[in-house]
């Protein structure tokens, strides 16, 4: 039987030009490389100057998906932007990128989902496309978390980049089977017991100022852990498919011991899990798109390829996207 599903057509990613190194944050903050490295993985992260907003990095990056769709803007309909860090309380970021794209017909709004923010905004374009009210839509992950840390906090500050990357969704007839390219299975949960392990100690409605992020890391490593991983094998069992038939594991990028510590835990190899935390940080909602586009790069997707894109955020958040290259 005949069914649409959302093809992803193109990616792209944009990342701030500075780089900030470990030794770079051992001149402002109490640390070193070796205990960064050793903590998280990570080696370096990308910083966004004054004239580089949330929406800059997603427009660009949208941009560059588009050109790799081969799709004018004026084709597309939806534009949903993953962020926890906006340009301004209101409008959405998503409108400013949709204006700067060129996009004039259809939606534009901002989902706030932390962490799982891309994998939220994934869902609910697929929803739109499945429904018929979107044809062709623009998903994006765009953050500047470099903007809300406390930059005397070293169990914080460390961790997180900004960066954006984006992915061009359109909607295609396929044939219901497992062979179908495109979004197969979409997962997404939250439990708000646990808002107060990872959260922004501001907000307009509540202090009047933005605020700064603070984690409990202990607590969110061990959910994490657990979370990602059960969410992994719910999609697998509703799916049918074996751990070790995904082609390709494209998970938020937090630290690399959660990463580790899923893969042992589901038995991953390896050599299937897009790896970017070294290179980019944290970067929240823009982490997995950024990781997709460097397994684009590396050449790692191909078509047919199993990809199952899976994350953990603030709240807490969750949730896991399987898709068909």
């Amino acid at each position: 039987m005949a069914v649409i599903r959302s093809v992803i057509r193109g990616v792209g990613a944009h990342l701030p030009k500075r780089v900030m190194t470990n030794a770079d944050l051992s001149k402002i903050v109490d640390t070193s490389d070796e205990w960064i490295v050793e903590r998280s993985g990570i080696r370096q992260r990308h910083i966004a100057g004054d004239d580089e907003l949330t929406s800059t990095l997603g427009a660009a990056a949208a941009r560059q998906a588009l050109v790799r769709a081969g799709i004018d803007p004026v084709d597309i309909d939806l534009v949903i932007c993953a962020t926890a860090t906006p340009d301004r309380t209101f409008p959405a970021t998503a409108v400013k990128i949709q204006s700067e794209l060129g996009v004039k017909k259809g939606a534009a709004f901002d989902v706030q989902a932390v962490c799982s923010g891309f994998v939220y905004a994934l869902t609910i374009a697929d929803n739109f496309i499945k429904a018929g009210q979107s044809k062709r839509a623009v998903v994006i992950g765009a953050e500047t978390f470099s903007r809300i840390l406390d930059w005397t906090d070293r169990s914080t500050c460390v961790l997180f980049g900004d960066g954006a990357g984006a992915v061009v969704l359109e909607a295609q007839p396929q044939h219901g089977a497992r062979e179908d390219r495109g979004i197969i299975s979409t997962l997404i949960r939250s439990d708000g017991r646990f808002e107060d392990q990872l959260y922004v100690d501001g907000g307009p409605g509540s202090t009047k100022t933005v605020g700064h992020l603070r984690m409990n890391g202990r607590e969110v490593f061990r959910h994490a852990v657990q979370k990602i991983s059960g969410v992994i094998e719910e999609t697998l069992v509703a799916t049918g498919y074996a751990a070790d038939e995904i082609d390709l594991y494209v998970p938020h990028q937090a630290n690399i011991r959660i990463l580790d510590g899923i893969a042992k835990k589901l038995g991953v190899a390896p050599e299937k899990i897009v790896m970017t935390i070294g290179r980019h940080g944290n970067t929240s909602a823009a982490s997995i798109p950024l990781a997709l586009n460097t397994a684009f790069e590396e050449h790692r997707l191909r078509e047919g390829s199993l990809v199952l894109m899976e994350a953990m955020g603030g709240g807490f958040t969750w949730g896991a996207v399987l898709a068909r290259w």
